[in-house]
């Protein structure tokens, strides 16, 4: 009992760690390169492990990458991560992603997420700061060598591919944005 008491607070102590962190790391002020390098190099390895994407990532609107989520939780938990924003494959702005969730779940874990606009009338929802994912929104996990069947669904398309750690969830959550633009011209 007391070893697991132990674990227990080892446990806690990393993921506040980790929760600590990622606020943090959700400032999101000023034009960051090392994100849109990061942001680049992170679209390379989710197309090399998902090549089909390609086709996504060619047809969208705009879309929106986030090289690094990172998430932590002992029954709540929360996420947060910085990514770059384009619009017909040109970089217009950043982003900040955070999650907050209610449920069974404990650890931590670092994955990518690519977030593809169907339209127009979505990318301007997006940035607009009017696109919330709520606990029914799903994400399809990338995975190497799997298919994707995936769809646009209420204009999105969400995929996500882990980094490392280990979470088990059974939870409820959202997912919220505020979008940056780069320069002074129209994000639509």
């Amino acid at each position: 009992m007391r070893k697991m008491q132990l674990r227990i607070s080892e446990m806690f102590t990393v993921v506040s760690v980790l929760l600590l962190s990622i606020s943090m790391s959700g400032q999101v002020n000023g034009w960051n390169p090392k994100l849109e390098s990061d942001s680049e190099k992170a679209m390379r390895f989710v197309l090399k492990k998902a090549p089909k994407l390609e086709t996504f990532k060619d047809e969208a609107y705009g879309y929106v990458v986030f090289p690094k989520v990172t998430k932590a939780a002992i029954g709540v938990g929360g996420a947060a991560g910085n990514g770059i924003v384009y619009k017909l494959n040109k970089v217009v702005g950043k982003a900040h992603l955070k999650q907050a969730t209610v449920g069974i779940q404990f650890g931590g874990q670092q994955y990518v997420e690519v977030i593809f606009f169907e339209d127009r009338a979505t990318f301007v929802k997006f940035t607009n700061g009017k696109l919330k994912f709520d606990a029914q929104a799903s994400a399809v996990a990338l995975k190497s060598g799997t298919s994707i069947d995936a769809a646009y669904q209420n204009g999105v398309a969400v995929f996500t591919l882990t980094k490392g750690g280990v979470m088990y969830e059974a939870s409820l959550g959202g997912q919220h944005f505020k979008y940056t633009p780069k320069t002074d011209e129209i994000p639509f």
